[in-house]
């Protein structure tokens, strides 16, 4: 949970670098709380006519911008520059790209985006 509340902590924060550790585990509780949310608004009968919920799609648009932040750091933690994150434009194809993109292992030492967080002490709790 740690690693879902640093990227929230993030906002914003399109620099620097992100480890597979943390983009994973954001992934993992964001999709743990969609499917909460879902539940939720399926026994609220809060569900429109599209299939999405009231409440999933507040969430989803209010984590829309830390989620492509946590994306651009990762794409900085393998060496590649943000702008590879308009590759999702790209259907099918796109995604699958930017998901291996997500699944490579950082760049050893540090890069022109910072130091490697692997190398980085850790912080308390995380």
């Amino acid at each position: 949970m740690s690693w879902y509340l640093k990227v929230l902590q993030n906002y914003f924060t399109f620099s620097g670098r992100a480890r597979r550790k943390e983009y994973w585990f954001f992934i993992l509780f964001h999709m743990i709380f969609l499917f909460v949310l879902a539940i939720l608004d399926a026994s609220l009968g809060t569900m429109a006519a599209g299939g999405a919920g009231v409440l999933s799609a507040i969430y989803g648009l209010a984590i829309l911008i830390p989620s492509i932040a946590v994306s651009v750091r990762r794409l900085h933690d393998i060496g590649f520059a943000g702008w590879w994150y308009l590759i999702i434009s790209i259907p099918i194809v796109g995604a699958i790209v930017l998901l291996v993109f997500h699944v490579l292992d950082s760049e050893p030492g540090d890069n022109r985006f910072g130091p490697n967080p692997k190398l980085v002490p850790a912080e308390a709790g995380a």
